[in-house]
């Protein structure tokens, strides 16, 4: 019976077969130092206290020079450096952050000095890997990450699998690309981009010259020679170059390996051969469609709408006919989960792109031809056109929530005000990314005008009783601030002379609340930028703290620091920020103090809801603070009341 004495554990270990292992724990024991079971031949403790290992784990060496990681050995420890590693108790790790389980170490080297008899116990096809199961979802290849075949070497529960000929790879090649030296199969620890295709893979092998810094995929080493796609009508033929090309699917730079048509006359590189023809994109509302070369002549601007540089049309972009909108094909593509790919079946699918105003009838027009008297399909009365800003200059649009300005129709019967811009907002609208597209973009979503009650919205998060557009398929809200936000290519704000445009991939401080961002609308020609919360914020507001509507302001009034304080919580205002400010009292007030929580709600307004027989209406602290009918405690937040004279019914809004 052998015996070794073994790193790790204080007692010897002898050598057990599978007879003398069925006798210690019935034969299910995990090994301790890659966790999994142990079956004979093995080594066991002793003085039987549990400590079993592998003759493979028993016998691995403290410190490993491993052919696919030739910079550094690895060293074998017992306590993994990073928390995560909660199924290994041991592992080989390298200084350069290169970490391995035992096993997957031991597997790997055996694979790359062809220790194939080592690895006779490694099934070629395992069971849970069968392509009968999972609906033939076998995983990838760890080489090549490609899809599995049915064959494969297999490492339990680790990822290490591996196809027969990932398995048979050479370990050095000669290469058109590199000719100063062999490339070698390695593990990709340096993190190197593929030479061909300028794609960093995380994981796997490749091939690479260390000495060159050059690494490239083992797909790329030896690339199709004719390669047909449905997205282009003619087939691509392989063309090897030792300089550099420009892309003319993408219009970026290649290196060594491209694509060319020689019907179009086009040359691209072999991840571009398969672009999607069309897309729908988070940041624009109708379908791009993917063309090589564009005719300047059709647009107003070349400049791409998510990075607002300049498009060479000379080569490949996404562009929108309907609206003269251009993307490079890079920006377009860039984030996965904020692009969609349109099939052949739908792409003539026009059906959400027909507005239906939300004005129901046009009941009397000027000599212009502009209705002045209407009906709409949020309120139950006439509504008459107006421009007497004197006599209600200080009332709200019940859509937006913003003080009147302009023209604007109200009804004659009850409070109630829309602005002739949200009247003649469409009944249903298409809505980019909200909760429906948390795990992937799938495209607009159709969205209803309504005016139900209260709301969250998705957006800015502000509670409002104003319209909003409800998605048919989450529910969640956008209100009509926001929205009119989304439909300008640019922003112009009265206190910046530029104006401002819309940045996803941003971070940074924000001009006018020194909050961060991390998307923002930003001027191209100087260093300024905004959130979306104060892009959105009010020019105009009304609040109690004075008689007078109170202005945004986006310059010092005053240079003398004690008129630094806002006159609602006495407290001291940053100068560099955006405030509200009366010029007749100079009331200087924190934009956050004038908000506040309820800026977007309409006191006074009815409701009909299932909670009570009346109609209710929204209040605010008013000055009894009786009882919430729910709870019992007294209502001093945001409540509902009945409206019906004689009856107490009143409610937390909460409850």
């Amino acid at each position: 019976m052998e015996e070794l004495k073994n790193y790790g554990h204080q007692h010897p270990l002898l050598m057990l077969n599978q007879e003398q292992l069925l006798g210690n724990g019935n034969g299910v024991v995990d090994c301790s130092r890659c966790g999994e079971k142990v079956s004979a031949p093995c080594f066991g403790c002793v003085e039987c206290c549990g400590f079993y290992l592998h003759k493979t784990c028993a016998e691995a060496p403290l410190e490993l020079n491993h052919p696919f990681h030739r910079h550094h050995p690895l060293l074998l420890l017992q306590n993994p450096p990073y928390t995560s590693y909660t199924w290994c108790k041991f592992i080989y790790h390298c200084s350069c952050g290169l970490d391995f389980h035992i096993k997957c170490a031991l597997f790997t080297f055996n694979i790359a000095e062809r220790n194939l008899k080592e690895l006779e116990h490694v099934a070629l096809e395992d069971p849970s890997f069968s392509s009968k199961n999972d609906g033939g979802n076998l995983g990838k290849c760890f080489a090549c990450w490609e899809p599995l075949a049915m064959y494969t070497y297999f490492s339990v529960g680790c990822g290490f699998n591996l196809h027969k000929k990932c398995a048979e790879l050479p370990l050095k090649m000669d290469h058109l690309c590199h000719r100063k030296h062999p490339l070698v199969l390695q593990f990709n620890s340096e993190r190197l981009s593929c030479k061909t295709c300028q794609v960093t893979q995380q994981r796997g092998f490749l091939y690479g010259c260390s000495a060159c810094k050059l690494a490239i995929h083992i797909d790329c080493a030896s690339p199709l020679s004719v390669i047909e796609d449905k997205s282009h009508p003619h087939p691509f033929t392989l063309f090897w170059r030792r300089i550099p090309f420009v892309c003319d699917a993408c219009g970026t730079e290649g290196h060594h390996v491209a694509y060319t048509c020689g019907t179009c006359g086009i040359m691209v590189h072999k991840k571009c051969i398969s672009l999607p023809r069309i897309i729908g994109q988070i940041c624009h509302i109708h379908r791009l469609f993917h063309k090589y070369f564009i005719d300047k002549e059709y647009f107003e601007s070349l400049n791409c709408l998510w990075c607002h540089e300049a498009v060479d049309t000379d080569y490949g972009s996404y562009f929108c006919a309907d609206c003269n909108v251009i993307f490079h094909v890079n920006c377009a593509l860039k984030e996965k989960e904020w692009y969609c790919i349109v099939s052949q079946e739908n792409e003539d699918d026009k059906s959400h792109d027909i507005p239906v105003n939300s004005i129901t009838k046009v009941l009397e027009t000027n000599d212009a031809g502009e209705a002045t008297v209407i009906e709409h399909c949020e309120h139950k009365h006439y509504l008459m056109l107006s421009d007497k800003m004197r006599e209600h200059g200080d009332k709200c649009c019940d859509a937006c929530l913003l003080l009147i300005s302009a023209k604007f129709y109200h009804c004659l019967r009850c409070d109630f005000f829309l602005h002739k811009s949200c009247a003649e907002l469409p009944k249903k609208k298409l809505f980019l990314k909200h909760g429906c597209d948390e795990e992937q973009f799938s495209g607009p979503k159709p969205c209803i005008l309504t005016s139900d009650c209260m709301f969250n919205c998705g957006l800015c998060r502000y509670l409002s009783n104003g319209f909003s557009y409800k998605c048919n398929e989450c529910g969640s809200h956008v209100c009509l601030r926001c929205l009119d936000l989304l439909l300008q290519d640019a922003v112009k704000i009265p206190g910046h002379k530029h104006p401002l445009l819309l940045y996803f991939d941003y971070e940074g401080q924000c001009g006018a609340c020194g909050r961060d961002f991390f998307f923002a609308f930003r001027c191209k020609d100087c260093n300024f930028q905004l959130c979306k919360l104060c892009v959105i914020q009010p020019t105009r507001v009304r609040h109690k703290c004075d008689e007078h509507i109170l202005a945004l302001t986006y310059d010092k009034v005053n240079d003398y620091a004690k008129y630094h304080y806002c006159d609602v919580c006495e407290k001291e205002r940053d100068p560099r920020h955006w405030f509200y400010h009366c010029e007749t009292c100079d009331t200087s007030v924190h934009v956050d103090c004038v908000l506040g929580k309820y800026s977007f709600i309409k006191f006074g307004g009815t409701y009909s809801v299932t909670i009570h027989e009346h109609p209710l209406t929204f209040v605010k602290k008013i000055h009894y603070y009786p009882e919430c009918v729910t709870c019992g405690k007294p209502c001093e937040d945001l409540s509902l009341e009945c409206a019906e004279p004689g009856c107490n019914y009143i409610v937390h809004y909460d409850c």
